[in-house]
């Protein structure tokens, strides 16, 4: 039986569906229960053959087509082809969208930003500071990095603040201010003492700035001086408040002193073999075995590869043709030049200064010019390119010619101080050599980390990948300080300066873990941790010595520290220090008076200082020393009369004074604190956020 075609108009109600669907579905449902549609193409075209079967060519596909436009029309078509739009949306564009608002400000001030790039620059400066002032010693850590980060951030912030300030109070710098202030740098000024319109010119071309810009960078630096001067002009410490800090500064002290000393304490009783191993396991910490561990190593750096690397003629002739410019020494002359606005009157000055060097100042200074001393300098120091080329083409000693400038007319004199020389191939090969052999050892090495790290990946063990690779393979235990069990440093072919890195890398790696590479300033090195014993206590045995040195040590700690604290009970009894030192058969000194500071000329140790610039007149109290228990008693408390400074020689210079130097460092502080709580009042006017997400991104680089 062939299905009969029935003519459908669109759209369809559930009660005008055709009948042939009928012979499409044999089980026919009520009029509500509509077929799902995706289970329409699975009886059109799925196993279920004989419908396909049965319909005739396209009649399938007119039949399908009337179903979707039906379903498009259900509420649940439309809240699913909503979703789908969404779906869509959200997975191809929601990054596009995102990146689109991404805040790049590290914090916001009313509005003015403070952009990722300005404060990282800012922190970036700020760290190589501190490591240059300390001269390598700090260790940029994420603590550091992260002070560094939040100080330049708040820095920058109160910048803004503080313009925000100045533009509320309408400050402004007149030209003739701001031009005064330039002529007053020694830095923009000649040898006279005058402004050097050359030596500005150099600076700005050094710096990348143009005239304005400088400028208005120092109307803005000018304007916030205005106003931090302002509030701080009237800091001034009162004179009574100088003098007590002086008077504190100077005190001096007296005291009574007996001192216990440890290594003068009697012989305790040999230790039976019960309290040694009571000792040896309640201290226990001072008696462990640090945790070892046998590592694996493979090091690949530029040191290790540099003297295998093979250099030839050819990559020598191109490294110095490359780097010529090292190996020349420029020609240096010092200049000395007379500035006319005339030029007769700058040729008049040239044929005098041919005649006659003597004099040349005050005869440019007669003629109505600028007579000025350059120094010795450089060509590329002569940023007028017209005076450059005149002053390093003149003979030694000789006077050019008036060159006219846009500053007007120009007479130089120059005299040769080193002639232009360049280094050969011949003279510096060695040196050459070095440069690239260490050039391609870099370049080798990081040719072969990828294949390390592909032998790695592959299941190969460090000493198999450094076998394949020629890597210089160590095997060693350590602990974590680089030290063995025989308590001495372990070997290991990388700078010194590296090894810390190198061991924070290995006890850092977990137990079990496969065989890594890892890069640090030692270079490369493959790292296998094969074995880690853990921290334990040493056998008694093996370690007896030690215990019984340290347990002798602690026994004549406390018998010197109960003998000490007699003493204190017995002068809180009621009798003198004296008597009760001299009942112990202990001699008591007496010291001073000395000062508050430690050195050479200070009778008391250092360690005694503190405590005892704390107690009360009589006071007796005992001080702990890792050599020593003190028992001392306040016994005076002077304060030297602060004599004003004598009258230096003649030719001598004045010495300070005291009292002078103290105001003066009290105002400072005391400005200082003004200023702060300035700050904090006009920050807490204006609207500043903070992005601490930036923050500490910034912090973490």
């Amino acid at each position: 039986m062939r299905a009969a075609r029935v003519a459908v108009h669109l759209p369809v109600a559930r009660d005008q569906r055709p009948d042939a669907w009928r012979h499409l579905y044999p089980s026919w449902r009520p009029s509500g229960a509509w077929p799902s549609l995706l289970t329409t193409p699975a009886l059109l075209f799925g196993p279920d053959a004989r419908f396909g079967k049965r319909l005739q060519p396209g009649y399938a596909v007119r039949i399908m087509l009337t179903a979707l436009r039906a379903f498009a029309g259900t509420w649940f078509a439309k809240v699913l082809f909503i979703l789908l739009i969404a779906s869509f949306g959200a997975w191809g564009i929601a990054d596009m969208l995102r990146s689109m608002g991404t805040d790049t400000a590290v914090a916001r001030v009313d509005g003015q930003t403070v952009e990722f790039t300005e404060a990282q620059d800012a922190a970036r400066r700020e760290l190589q500071r501190l490591v240059r002032i300390t001269e390598g010693r700090l260790q940029p850590d994420a603590r550091v990095r992260t002070a560094v980060a939040q100080q330049a951030v708040e820095s920058l912030v109160n910048d803004r603040v503080l313009s925000r300030e100045i533009g509320r109070m309408h400050v402004a710098v007149p030209d003739a201010a701001a031009r005064e202030y330039v002529f007053g740098i020694p830095a923009f000024q000649g040898t006279d003492g005058r402004f050097s319109r050359i030596q500005f010119d150099s600076f700005l071309s050094g710096n990348g700035l143009t005239e304005g810009q400088f400028l208005e960078l120092l109307r803005r630096d000018l304007a916030r001086q205005q106003i931090v001067n302002a509030v701080r002009a009237g800091a001034a410490a009162p004179s009574f408040l100088a003098e007590r800090l002086l008077a504190w500064q100077r005190e001096q002290r007296s005291v009574r002193l007996v001192e216990l000393r440890v290594a003068d304490a009697p012989e305790p009783e040999a230790p039976t073999d019960a309290q040694l191993e009571r000792f040896h396991e309640n201290n226990a910490d001072r008696f462990s075995a640090p945790e070892y561990r046998q590592v694996a190593l493979g090091l690949l750096n530029a040191a290790i590869l540099t003297p295998q690397m093979q250099v030839t003629d050819a990559e020598l002739e191109e490294a110095y043709a490359a780097h010529r410019a090292r190996f020349e020494t420029p020609e240096k002359r010092e200049i000395q030049q007379a500035l006319f606005q005339d030029e007769a009157a700058a040729r008049a000055f040239a044929a005098t200064w041919r005649a006659n060097n003597e004099g040349a100042a005050a005869a440019a200074e007669a003629a109505h010019g600028i007579f000025s001393d350059l120094g010795e300098v450089e060509r590329s120091g002569l940023p007028v390119p017209e005076l450059a080329t005149t002053a390093f083409s003149l003979a030694d000693n000789a006077v050019s010619d008036p060159v006219q400038t846009p500053f007007g007319w120009h007479v130089l004199r120059a005299h040769i101080t080193q002639a232009a020389e360049t280094r050969s191939l011949d003279q510096v090969r060695d040196e050459l050599r070095t440069e690239v052999a260490s050039e391609k050892a870099a370049d080798e090495a990081l040719r072969r980390t990828n294949a390390v790290q592909d032998g790695l990946a592959g299941g190969e063990s460090v000493e198999e990948t450094s076998r394949a690779h020629n890597l210089q393979y160590v095997a060693v235990e350590l602990d974590a300080q680089g030290k063995g069990r025989d308590g001495r440093d372990v070997a290991l072919p990388i700078p010194s300066t590296a090894r810390a890195a190198l061991l924070r890398e290995i006890f850092g790696t977990e137990r079990g873990a496969a065989p890594h590479l890892a890069e640090g300033d030692y270079g490369f090195a493959a790292i296998e941790v094969k074995e880690v014993t853990p921290a334990a206590l040493r056998p008694l045995a093996e370690v007896r010595d030690a215990v019984l040195r340290a347990y002798v040590q602690d026994a004549r700690r406390r018998h010197q520290e109960g003998r000490a604290a007699a003493l204190i009970a017995a002068t809180r009894a009621g009798k003198s220090l004296e008597e009760a030192a001299r009942e112990a058969d202990i001699p008591v000194e007496e010291q001073g008076p000395f000062p508050r500071e430690a050195g050479a000329t200070n009778p008391i140790p250092r360690e005694y200082l503190g405590p005892i610039f704390e107690l009360r007149m009589n006071e007796v109290t005992m001080i702990p020393s890792p050599v020593a228990f003190a028992v001392v008693q306040l016994t005076g408390v002077t304060h030297p009369a602060v004599q004003p400074p004598a009258a230096p020689a003649e030719g001598e210079e004045a010495p300070a004074d005291p009292l002078a130097t103290i105001k003066r460092e009290t105002d400072t502080a005391i400005a200082e604190d003004i200023e702060a709580q300035f700050m904090a009042a006009i920050r807490a006017r204006a609207d500043v956020r903070i992005n601490q997400r930036l923050l500490n991104q910034l912090a973490a680089e």
